[in-house]
């Protein structure tokens, strides 16, 4: 398994955007941010009187904001995983299974599918997912949370019970408030989940050990911003997002990277002739993308190196 903390430069990577962040809004359960798409987050959930912030975030770029990820205050975090998320979805999505939402547990929708296949197994939920407690008389099942409530384990709990897991669902918050490397670490050698509507689709995360993604897509932009600028939590399933599960094997894994890897080639070949038109024209000077096209660049080599860890396990 790659070293989890890589995570963190994969994030800033797939970021590295110019576009500008039109609406950032901090809701009580939602942070999201819209520029030319839409990304969602969880919010920190801890009580602030002030942030040095607001009236600045919108007209920043999403790189500008996406720079906060490695921040240890949690609202900085938060802005920037909604951020790059927002980056992230000018791609295609995966294919996947998409979770048609339910009645009264549409949030729960990924533990509905994979319920059949976790009898007999020893489980850890990392976050509390409302409404959870209904499986704990189904399956051998233990849920960490950071403000544990009365049949919750703390966080050190972790240390403990996710080692032993056979099956771990691991909330995408993880990612923001730093705990990821050190979790996927510790779940190393059980089935792991990647879960919540703050997960980013990433295909490199098969290297950190991630053996399925269920995060979210978004199909009401306008309804999903409103319900969160109102305070709502599991309300964003009814209309505005719905679950969809991404199997993390190789084969996927490389198509998925695959497709990602021809987009961001395709942009680095219009900035060389958007800058060879430049030098043609007789303009002197650096050409004004030239910052960007080295991103470019630099992010498309590191997509090759991925690619090929993953034919190597592949090939293996």
């Amino acid at each position: 398994m790659e070293n989890p903390t890589r995570i963190y430069e994969l994030l800033l990577d797939y970021a590295a955007s110019d576009t500008t962040v039109t609406e950032l809004n901090i809701g009580l359960v939602w942070t999201v941010c819209k520029a030319q798409y839409t990304g969602l987050a969880m919010s920190p959930g801890i009580p602030t009187r002030t942030l040095s912030w607001p009236g600045t975030l919108a007209g920043k770029t999403l790189a500008e904001l996406a720079g906060w990820i490695t921040d240890w205050e949690p609202y900085k975090a938060t802005v920037a995983m909604a951020a790059i998320n927002c980056s992230l979805n000018r791609y295609e999505l995966p294919a996947g299974i998409t979770l048609l939402p339910t009645l009264g547990n549409a949030n729960l929708a990924v533990f509905e599918h994979f319920l059949p296949r976790l009898q007999g197994k020893k489980v850890v939920v990392i976050g509390r997912y409302p409404g959870i407690e209904r499986y704990a008389e189904q399956i051998n099942l233990s849920v960490i949370e950071r403000q544990p409530g009365a049949f919750d384990y703390p966080d050190p709990a972790c240390e403990f019970l996710v080692p032993d897991a056979d099956w771990v669902f691991l909330t995408a918050s993880s990612i923001t408030n730093k705990t990821f490397p050190r979790l996927a670490e510790l779940a190393g050698q059980a089935t792991t989940v990647l879960m919540g509507p703050t997960m980013p689709w990433l295909p490199e995360l098969h290297t950190f050990g991630i053996d399925y993604l269920a995060g979210v897509e978004i199909i009401d932009p306008v309804k999903l911003s409103q319900t969160a600028a109102e305070g709502g939590g599991v309300r964003i399933f009814d209309e505005a997002v719905r679950y969809r599960i991404v199997d993390l094997t190789p084969d996927n894994s490389m198509a998925w990277l695959k497709g990602q890897i021809a987009q961001d080639y395709e942009h680095r070949q219009r900035l060389n002739r958007a800058m060879e038109q430049w030098y043609s024209s007789g303009q002197k000077g650096r050409f004004p993308e030239f910052n960007r096209l080295n991103q470019v660049t630099a992010k498309l080599s590191r997509m090759d190196s991925s690619y090929k860890r993953l034919w190597d396990v592949h090939s293996a």
